[in-house]
């Protein structure tokens, strides 16, 4: 097919932090050189912010070295972290809270602000525009397209109106193609282009593998008596124990309203074992539940998040291009925050690029001066520094790895002798459904603990029934009969959305796909023991529409 196409000097997949970020540093070297530079964001939510979920309490003072007026500025940050509360929870009704004087520094949260990171999305995109960027919401970036010399040409939107069955609609619209000197992809933790690329040019060639976490958050209004504006609070232990491992959050925004989550490392053993419904266990636990008791839900979701660190950070740069922020995998874990990061590697992505280009650089180069000028940053310095945080806990568990954490961070300052390093993929480590016991989650409550279609609903999810699933299997046969006989299929489990089921049809089991609930998580794409399910990107503007997440 003949398709059109656009030309742009710059592309970017994904209107996130870190693709913004690029975006506004471009404009500004362009102004200040006073030689025209063309960009365009592309974004598969139907609008910016539709698909961001994250915790999430930012630290602001990146934003110096992107506009010096941000202050002054509506940008939407409006809760400054008043005080941190820490606990281990001990049982499912006991906990201790640590002292702040025992706390890795790295989770001091002083002249920080609780935010949603889609809102700042948002307010990054208008300042974007009103520089001269185009942004395309509810385009998703569907293919790579490569020049003869196999670098980077950019991308092909994805074709609308297709269905199910492959075949043109009346509504069909054939993707255009956006052709750039350059591509930056920034599409989030796990891109599904970024992790073609990565495997293309061996990236993560000497890298250990990356690792995630599956991060789950609800928003709700609670009693004002309960709310606590600028309070933040952190757990560890229940109900993750037992070969599972994680910690939770509580954070008290504006208007009486507070952020709860969980994240699971997805490194976890016992194929019975629900995040979802861990999640649900976890707002019970009293330290929670006295916040929400009385309180009304608003909105729910479910995001993986790259922890690996600088140990599984790939090489930036390929020809062409250059991939950052999660979808490299920039985010601090022993901060378990990755907004200021992802934004400072898109500023340094924006000053690679933006010199070359203004000297005149032909496209389809590889831009590996983006290694030294990130090695000088302080990004770089701040996740050497964290590079232990992750390892220590999966080596020596949540008590000596946290303590451990605590001397590295707060004795040698994250420059230990010594770095641990995890090797085992998060995939590689599920054990045998017959070596474990089946978990007996309780029956939700309705009024703490939900049920996942419940929940799936408050996500405002919508997809085009009928288009070609977007969750692919490279073997049909292997959910039933590798995956069910050895492990229990636990894709019904470790999906937060209800996508996947075995049912029973003439005796007979099959694995059903309900692609219209998916939330774009990327957990099956990560955790599937048999690395047989691949996450593509659906018909653009589908999936998740969060509000404020």
């Amino acid at each position: 097919m003949e398709r059109e196409s656009m030309e742009f000097d710059v592309v970017i997949v994904g209107a996130g932090p870190a693709g913004l970020a690029t975006a506004c540093r471009l404009m500004q070297i362009s102004k200040d050189a006073d030689k025209e530079i063309t960009v365009c964001v592309v974004e598969k939510g139907s609008e910016v912010g539709a698909h961001i979920l994250s915790g999430a309490v930012f630290e602001p003072d990146v934003l110096d070295e992107l506009f010096n007026d941000w202050r002054d500025s509506d940008i939407p940050l409006n809760t400054k972290v008043t005080h941190d509360e820490i606990y281990l929870l001990n049982s499912e009704t006991q906990s201790r809270l640590i002292p702040n004087s025992l706390v890795p520094k790295t989770m001091h949260n002083d002249g920080n602000y609780i935010i949603s990171v889609a809102n700042l999305a948002r307010w990054l995109a208008n300042r974007a525009e009103t520089m001269g960027v185009e942004i395309f919401p509810g385009f998703a970036a569907s293919e790579l397209l490569f020049n003869a010399d196999n670098s980077v040409k950019g991308i092909l939107i994805g074709d609308m109106g297709v269905g199910e069955d492959g075949q043109p609609k009346d509504s069909y619209m054939p993707g255009m193609e956006l052709h750039a000197k350059y591509t930056v992809f920034s599409e989030g933790c796990r891109g599904h282009l970024g992790k073609q690329l990565i495997q293309k040019y061996h990236l993560d060639n000497g890298k250990t593998p990356q690792h995630y976490g599956l991060g789950f958050k609800e928003i709700w209004k609670v009693p004002a008596e309960q709310h606590q504006p600028g309070k933040v609070v952190h757990t560890g232990g229940w109900p993750l124990v037992n070969g599972s491992s994680g910690g939770g959050f509580l954070y008290h925004m504006e208007d009486n309203q507070v952020a709860v989550g969980l994240i699971i490392d997805l490194n976890y053993k016992n194929p019975h074992l629900s995040p979802f419904d861990e999640f649900q266990r976890y707002k019970t636990h009293p330290v929670i539940a006295k916040a929400l008791t009385g309180g009304e839900r608003l909105s729910y979701g479910a995001r993986a998040i790259a922890k690996g660190g600088l140990n599984s950070l790939p090489k930036m740069s390929f020809p062409g291009g250059l991939i950052i922020g999660c979808n490299a995998g920039t985010l601090n874990f022993a901060k378990i925050k990755g907004t200021h990061t992802a934004i400072k590697s898109g500023i340094i992505a924006a000053k690679t690029l933006g010199e070359g280009l203004i000297a005149g650089l032909e496209g389809g180069k590889d831009l590996d001066c983006f290694q030294q000028r990130f090695e000088e940053s302080w990004l770089h310095e701040e996740l050497y520094q964290s590079r232990n945080f992750g390892p220590a806990l999966h080596k020596f568990g949540t008590l000596l790895g946290g303590a451990f954490n605590y001397i590295d961070q707060n004795w040698f300052g994250g420059k230990f002798p010594v770095t641990f390093r995890d090797t085992t993929p998060d995939y590689a480590t599920m054990g045998l459904a017959s070596d474990y016991t089946k978990i007996d989650y309780p029956k939700p409550d309705g009024k703490l603990s939900f049920d996942k279609l419940s929940s799936v609903y408050m996500s405002s999810t919508y997809h085009e029934e009928n288009q070609p699933c977007h969750l692919h299997l490279k073997d049909k046969s292997i959910p039933i009969s590798v995956n069910l006989a050895k492990f229990d299929e636990p894709a019904q489990r470790y999906c937060p959305a209800g996508v996947y089921e075995v049912v029973e049809e003439a005796g007979d089991k099959k694995f059903v796909i309900n692609a219209q609930n998916c939330i774009h998580c990327k957990t099956c794409d990560i955790k599937d023991p048999s690395q047989n399910i691949t996450w593509v990107t659906p018909e653009g503007g589908g999936g998740p529409n969060y509000p404020n997440m």
